[in-house]
């Protein structure tokens, strides 16, 4: 079987009940993961910037944009609450995808579950397909095109299988969606936003909106072209969807808000105080020897919180200082600091060969392969500490379980709920496979907010 229709089968078929009972786990883990990503990012200024653009552009009233009181059509909504969920760069990442699916997947799969009056299991299941296919189109994309491209650009089509399904459409259709949404997928030159950091970043919100847009397309009988998974060369990457789940172990959740090509100096500089009982006001220099990506990140002192999310010294001073990385440290008004700034300025960053080259590898599914750092730390009083060569953030054998995601959720949604609304959401997500009516979610957040 040729693998857009392979695919499209998958798509059609799957059911929560077939789904084996890990899989059911780890969506659970991935929908509280990306609802506390989404709801910390609307104290970003892009999330109040996209959510009034949103309700304006796409008028209507299918979807709720989370949080800011506003409703749109489907398209509109997953536009807005995409960008909301990758505003502090804390949600989740994906085997293959150099990028972020959950982001992209949860808000494209409330927004139909919502207008089309869906049970939580059939969004849950709704959002297995996005992973499954987000994972796969990812790995065909990345080889396919000589540019990096971000997020939306294979999101688009993981989005429209999203969309595909809930709206259960038919396999022909859905082979014409995955074609529409893949020709009218953005370009999005990831490593010019990482030079320039800007909104546009991951381009999340185009991902979702293109990918419900291209469902509706097909739904009405627009066609599209044979999509990149139907590819000769590629038909071992999809032969074995609905077979092998990817994301048990190719979803990778975020300790820290800003780029997981930091995340290994981090976890280094963690290491290395808790070793040697190493006080902040205590470092005269810290060198941080990494990867390409982490050393093109750069040490310049941000004026936005895209600027400090892609950046290697911002976020490795504020976890130096106060052991975390959120919004508290990441948002606008905390740029001004003196005893941040004062420590970004100690920061040098050394690329390293050995290090870009166990990236790729990991980026390419080798074992082998690897994000990692050599952390150096002098003291003012002349002593020493070097980590060496530490992996850390983005790592395949990372196996995080239910109370270390909820523990991020009530951490990053404790800025903008109170406890006990926050209690009531981790409750109904544990449970959201016997939830009757999505509603039941934006009704909650909705009330937390009046």
């Amino acid at each position: 079987m040729e693998g857009n229709q392979r695919v499209a089968r998958f798509i059609h078929d799957i059911t929560w009940e077939a789904l084996p009972v890990d899989v059911q786990h780890k969506v659970k883990m991935c929908l509280l993961d990306a609802l506390g990503a989404t709801l910390s990012g609307t104290l970003t200024r892009i999330s109040h910037l996209t959510a009034e653009y949103a309700a304006q552009a796409w008028k209507g009233d299918e979807a709720t944009i989370l949080l800011h009181g506003r409703r749109a059509t489907a398209a509109g909504a997953a536009f807005a609450n995409g960008y909301a969920a990758n505003g502090l760069d804390s949600d989740d990442c994906g085997r293959y995808t150099k990028g972020h699916p959950g982001a992209q997947i949860l808000p494209t799969a409330l927004a139909v579950s919502e207008k089309l009056g869906k049970s939580g299991r059939e969004m849950l299941t709704a959002m297995v397909v996005g992973y499954e296919v987000a994972h796969r189109t990812a790995r065909c994309w990345h080889d396919h095109h000589a540019i990096y491209q971000a997020c939306g650009s294979w999101g688009s089509v993981a989005n429209v299988a999203v969309a595909a399904h809930l709206m259960a459409l038919d396999e022909v259709q859905i082979q014409h969606a995955l074609g529409i949404a893949e020709y009218h997928a953005p370009n999005l030159p990831m490593m010019r936003d990482i030079d320039h950091p800007a909104m546009v970043k991951h381009g999340i919100g185009w991902g979702a909106m293109t990918g419900i847009t291209a469902a509706e397309l097909a739904a009405r009988g627009f066609t599209g072209i044979p999509s990149i998974l139907g590819f000769e060369q590629y038909q071992d990457w999809v032969t074995d969807i609905g077979e092998h789940y990817i994301m048990v172990d190719g979803v990778i959740f975020k300790e820290y808000a800003c780029c997981a090509w930091a995340h290994a100096a981090l976890d280094a500089s963690r290491e290395l105080v808790r070793r040697h009982n190493i006080h902040a006001d205590d470092i005269a220099h810290i060198r941080v020897e990494g990867l390409h990506e982490t050393v093109r990140l750069g040490a310049a002192l941000p004026t936005t919180t895209e600027e400090a999310q892609f950046n290697t010294a911002w976020p490795l001073a504020v976890f130096l200082l106060e052991g975390e990385v959120g919004p508290r440290q990441m948002l606008e008004e905390r740029f001004s600091d003196e005893q941040v700034i004062a420590l970004v300025n100690k920061i040098e960053l050394v690329e390293s060969d050995e290090l870009s080259e166990l990236a790729r590898l990991m980026r390419i599914g080798d074992p082998r392969g690897k994000y990692a750092s050599n952390v150096e730390i002098t003291l003012r009083d002349g002593r020493r500490f070097s980590s060496g060569v530490m992996s850390g953030g983005i790592d395949y054998s990372q196996n995080w379980d239910k109370e270390q995601v909820e523990h991020k959720f009530r951490r990053l949604v404790g800025y903008v709920l109170p406890q006990r609304r926050t209690d009531e959401l981790v409750k109904l997500v544990w449970g959201f496979d016997h939830v009757p009516h999505v509603a039941l979610l934006t009704e909650l957040v909705k009330r937390a907010n009046s």
